[in-house]
Order: C-alpha cells, then sequence, then structure tokens
C-alpha cells in the first residue's frame, strides 16, 4: 500500500503539472479558453479543449498505475471518456503511448494537425515531477493491488478551471471559487464492499510562486483500512465558539439553507465551489461539514476526499438513507457512500452518481445534529 500511495502521490504531481501547462503555455491556453463560432470545422473539438486536457489527465494516471500495478489494470475507472471526433469526422481513441513522439503524434490526429499544441501537451504528459515529500515509511496495510480499485476525477470543478479566477487564498479561510477550487482526485476502494481505503487529492493552483516562475501545489493523502489511520492532514481541534459551520454550493434549495441556520452559529453557512473543494474544506477543519440535497456528484467526485476523511474519524454519509433512520440519532455504518457497485436501473454515467446526495462530516456528533435539523425538511 506505500508503494501505490507514492506512486499515486507522484502521478497527481504529474497531473497537476499538466493542469498548470495548459494554463501557462500560450497554444494550450488558447485552446483551454477559445470557443469558436461559426462553421470553423474545429468547433465541435475547441469547446471541448477541456475534456481533451482532462482526458490526458485521466489515462496519464490510467497508464503509469497500469504499468506498475498490472492487477488494477481492468479496476481503474475515470469520469471521462477517451474517445474524440476531430474535424475531419474520424474517431481517435486517445491513449499515453510509450514514448513522447508516440503520443504527440496521436495528439495531433485530435487536435487537426495542431502539432505546437500536440508537442506541448505529450511533453507535459511524459515530464517526470519532482519528487514528491510523504512520510509513508512504515506504512503497512494488509491489502493486495488485486482487492483495490481506482476512481479519478482529472480536474474537479472544471469551470472553475477554465474560467481561472486568481482569488486570494486567506489563511484559515476557505476559498468560494476560482482556481484554488479546481482539483486532482484519486480514490482507491475495495472492490468487495466499496469502501474507501486510500486518496490522494491534489490542489494545482494553491499559491503562485513569490518569484514570479508560475503557481505551486499542494497535495493531501489518507489512508483508513482496519486499525490504520493515517492522514496528511491533522485532526483539526474543537472549536471555542458554538454552532457549527457548513459549505454548501450557492444553489442549494432555500429550505436547506432555512433548516441549518438552527444549529449553525452566524454567518456560519459558506459556499463554495467543486465538490471535492467542499469536502476537503471539511478535512483541513475550514468548515464542520458540507451539505448536498442534490444527486449531482459522482464516486470519481467523493472517493478520494472521502478516505481522507475516515483516516480523520469522518466520513461522508448519503444523505437520503441517512435521513431515514429513527429518531434515536445512532449512526449506521450502511449510510456511508459506497464506490463499487453501480445504480442498476441508471444508464451511463448516472450510474454513478450519488443520488441521495450527502454529507461529509468530521465528527459524528455534528453529524446528527445536521440530520436532526433536515429532518422532514427534505
Amino acid at each position: 500500500m506505500a508503494d501505490l500511495l507514492r506512486l499515486l502521490l507522484r502521478v497527481a504531481e504529474k497531473a497537476a503539472n499538466v493542469a498548470r501547462i495548459c494554463r501557462q503555455e500560450a497554444p494550450l491556453f488558447q485552446l483551454l479558453v477559445q470557443e469558436k463560432t461559426g462553421e470553423d470545422k474545429n468547433k465541435k473539438f475547441v469547446q471541448d479543449f477541456k475534456t481533451l486536457a482532462d482526458v490526458m489527465i485521466q489515462e496519464l494516471i490510467r497508464h503509469d498505475v497500469r504499468a506498475q500495478f498490472p492487477e488494477l489494470a481492468g479496476f481503474i475507472h475515470g469520469e471521462e471518456s477517451n474517445k474524440f471526433e476531430n474535424g475531419l469526422g474520424e474517431s481517435v481513441t486517445v491513449t499515453v503511448c510509450s514514448t513522447e513522439e508516440e503520443t504527440a503524434k496521436l495528439l495531433a490526429t485530435v487536435l487537426d494537425g495542431d502539432r505546437t499544441a500536440a508537442s506541448l501537451l505529450a511533453r507535459a504528459v511524459h515530464q517526470d515531477p519532482a519528487t514528491i515529500e510523504a512520510s509513508t515509511d512504515g506504512l503497512t496495510v494488509p491489502l493486495k493491488p488485486s482487492e483495490l480499485g481506482i476512481w479519478i476525477d482529472p480536474i474537479d470543478a472544471t469551470s472553475q478551471y477554465i474560467e481561472g479566477r486568481e482569488e486570494v487564498l486567506e489563511e484559515g479561510r476557505l476559498s468560494p471559487s476560482g482556481l484554488h477550487c479546481a482539483l486532482v482526485l484519486i480514490g482507491v476502494y475495495l472492490r468487495s464492499t466499496g469502501e474507501p481505503v486510500m486518496g490522494v487529492i491534489n490542489q494545482p493552483f494553491n499559491n503562485k510562486d513569490p518569484a514570479g516562475t508560475g503557481w505551486r501545489g499542494k497535495h493531501y493523502w489518507g489512508v483508513s483500512c482496519g486499525s490504520t489511520n493515517i492522514c496528511s492532514e491533522s485532526r483539526p481541534g474543537e472549536r471555542s465558539e458554538g454552532g457549527l459551520s457548513v459549505v454548501l454550493s450557492s444553489s442549494e434549495k432555500q429550505s436547506v439553507k432555512e433548516a441549518l441556520t438552527s444549529v449553525c452559529g452566524p454567518d456560519k453557512l459558506m459556499y463554495a465551489s467543486g465538490a471535492g473543494y467542499k469536502v476537503l474544506c471539511v478535512i483541513q477543519g475550514l468548515a464542520d461539514a458540507y451539505v448536498l440535497s442534490e444527486g449531482s456528484t459522482f464516486k470519481w467526485d467523493s472517493c478520494a476526499p472521502h478516505a481522507l476523511l475516515r483516516a480523520l474519524g469522518g466520513g461522508v454519509v448519503d444523505l437520503a438513507l441517512s435521513l431515514q433512520q429513527s429518531e434515536s440519532g445512532a449512526q449506521d455504518p450502511r449510510t456511508e457512500l459506497t464506490y463499487h457497485q453501480p445504480c442498476a436501473d441508471r444508464s451511463g454515467a448516472d450510474r454513478w452518481a450519488n443520488h441521495g446526495g450527502l454529507v461529509a462530516y468530521r465528527d459524528v456528533s455534528q453529524l446528527r445534529s445536521i440530520m436532526g435539523a433536515l429532518r422532514g425538511k427534505l
């Protein structure tokens, strides 16, 4: 497990480099933000360049993990399809090839012959990152790769990534929007039970280098399996002031906002973009919980941060199932989200949605307070 964690930290940093380069290199940035109109032959593709950036990140993670752990090959799932249609109507399957040159040639086919952009993207995909520091020495967990599956969200909060607002990140406060909210998420789960057992989160745009050389990232990781619970983040201390703090989507139902005011102190309802980022706020102690009443997140959004929360003594529950519990407030572990089985009555990506909504929490007593406030309101 330590070897797998080290690999995931490395490929997540590699993915973050690709995300940064797509914004820093002019030929890639123009494709990323431009939306052509009219009868341009590239219209379909250019509007979807953000998806190609996502797919390249997803496929480089898949490629590198498969190379070191072939037992995982059929169990590495991602948000994006890797099939594209270029301006000539040709269907192209995007993969990471064995050499940078081969990958550039493949990408040029998708990019309708734009060799400059293809070469820049291929170079980023094949470039090894700097050494990642993580205290994984002595980490032993009795699990084999053949028992595990992986969920990848290559760029969570894509709209914030594309828009690219550079908000000032204040110490001890969450960032409502902007590049900070864009994350690379890699979650590992048990194939047998669906429990999340390992998570890696990379925040490519954590802070700007004061020397003016661009953005620097930050990574977070956690392992939760049996008696082993280790996280790169410390468990936040208890708050002295009264009232819980809850982070929500700005589009959350008014009834949910009103119900939560009964357990939240003044100004303790906060708003932020990106499902992964909102759970990261809970992990960091910037909020006590994240509540979402809609089924608008997916397994790739929640798997990685869920593992970190478990390592800190918290978790992520299905909101609808939890509200069906008795008034006793006893926490049923069966309400925790799992990651191994699709919804049988759904199709496409919807099979992997968290249909009942969710609550990400750090402390079970806080979860009970939130459930008490929401029961009968939804």
